[in-house]
């Protein structure tokens, strides 16, 4: 076991522990640059302590990621048909050489993020790029090369972005059962150290409960079970990461702070029209209308360069993207003149477009915004240990994550210039406006 010589102070960890070699991590360009990008975007305009950065959660989920290492590979909690299957758990030193990999993939699993994290990223980056191709390769990076050639023993890069990206996003990389495991302990739908961490750091700073669960049980009742049972068609009877029974009520419990930061903090409406407030500046304020792919050009933007051209555009009428970075820093942002409610969803599923359609049809675009939201379910499937030794799906185990409501948020903002008047012409013409679809109609008829 690696002998840690450094420790950080963590407000959700109490200490974070590290070697030479994280330290070598740690201290460089890369990760250093995370120091300068918010986890939550904009969202201090509504929680004033959520100023944190990605760089503290980075390190939150190095260590969620060893504990949960350490656990599921202890001797005493791997059976025969697991640790057959998985070579790497019967020889020590593959195990050590994996927790390695763990650690480094945690650490480097957000270097991608462009400045205020997920706020501009699917309209200001090229098609087919996202953080996680540009964690990649900054992973693959000579810079990060040098790092992972000077350990002992020396890290295979591959196996780094493997898992700190995970078979969703790196379609075209081949993992091994095994990789897909520790994949999934970083940064899986179920039990990632990355849920995990931003749930319970964002709630810390954002100064809600939403996001607390007992992650100490959760973690220690994580194993790696075998699937046949419990998952057969998605995994093919490979084993997958699970659980004991006795830890399903804090997988619930996870699962739920999830869908309560989501609808509370995440999906926020004054945080969702910052944020396209702030995309709509970047993509008047970058040259090219949207961020460079290009590694050096990538580590070089963080959130302190916009968040001084939006304080100098808000003053100055002739720079670029003046009018959307006044609605922020100004805080002269859209209100909300219409939410999605289920009455008017029973009459319509379409009724948010049809408001937005009627308003800037009366209006003008330029002074509307609509923002349709729709998050799956939280509750992932996987398989559970019961104490008669059989192994079930999580979702015929528990009711609480089998009916895991849909997150579904549909807004219109309008400019604040106008919104008494636009609301006071949409509430005289709601019931025109909100009408059940036509094919619908004639079938009453």
């Amino acid at each position: 076991m690696a002998r840690y010589v450094h420790e950080i102070r963590d407000p959700i960890h109490t200490f974070i522990r590290l070697d030479d070699a994280d330290r070598r991590v740690l201290n460089s360009r890369p990760f250093q640059r995370l120091r300068h990008i918010h986890q939550l975007a904009t969202t201090y305009l509504v929680y004033p302590g959520a100023t944190h950065r990605r760089f503290e959660h980075s390190l939150g989920v190095m260590e969620l990621a060893s504990r949960i290492f350490d656990v599921v590979t202890h001797p005493g909690n791997v059976g025969d048909d697991v640790r057959n299957v998985l070579e790497p758990l019967s020889r020590t030193d593959r195990k050590t050489y994996w927790r390695r990999v763990v650690r480094m993939a945690a650490l480097c699993h957000d270097l991608g993020h462009l400045p205020f994290s997920h706020a501009a990223e699917d309209k200001l980056l090229p098609d087919e790029w996202n953080h996680e191709r540009l964690t990649q390769e900054i992973i693959c990076s000579s810079e990060m090369r040098e790092i992972w050639n000077s350990g002992e023993p020396p890290l295979r890069h591959e196996h780094i972005v493997k898992l700190a990206v995970g078979p969703k996003k790196a379609k075209d990389l081949k993992f091994t059962a095994w990789e897909e495991i520790l994949a999934e302990i970083i940064v899986g739908d179920a039990f990632g150290a990355d849920r995990m961490d931003y749930l319970l750091r964002d709630s810390h700073h954002a100064g809600v409960a939403y996001g607390k669960f007992d992650h100490h049980r959760l973690i220690d009742t994580l194993r790696i079970l075998p699937a046949a049972q419990a998952d057969k068609k998605t995994r093919s009877g490979l084993p997958a990461l699970g659980m004991e029974e006795g830890g399903i009520q804090s997988a619930e419990a996870l699962m739920f702070a999830r869908y309560f930061m989501y609808s509370q903090v995440y999906f926020h409406r004054v945080r969702r029209i910052c944020d396209i407030h702030l995309t709509d500046f970047l993509m008047d304020w970058l040259p090219e209308k949207c961020f460079s792919t290009n590694i050096e050009e990538h580590l070089r933007m963080t959130d302190n360069g916009v968040t001084d051209a939006m304080w100098k555009a808000a003053h100055d009428e002739n720079m670029p993207g003046h009018a959307h970075a006044r609605r922020i820093v100004l805080r002269e942002h859209f209100k909300t003149i219409y939410e999605r409610n289920a009455e008017d969803a029973e009459i319509n599923p379409a009724a948010a477009d049809l408001v937005y359609g009627k308003l800037t049809e009366k209006y003008g675009k330029k002074f509307f915004r609509r923002d349709p939201l729709r998050h799956r379910s939280s509750a992932t499937d996987f398989p559970v240990r019961m104490r008669d030794g059989k192994i079930l799906s999580s979702i015929s185990v528990s009711e609480a994550l089998k009916n895991m409501p849909v997150i579904v948020f549909d807004r219109v903002f309008a400019d604040r210039l106008l919104f008494d008047r636009a609301r006071d012409w949409f509430e005289e013409n709601r019931e025109s406006i909100i009408v059940r679809p036509v094919a619908e109609e004639e079938n009453d008829g």
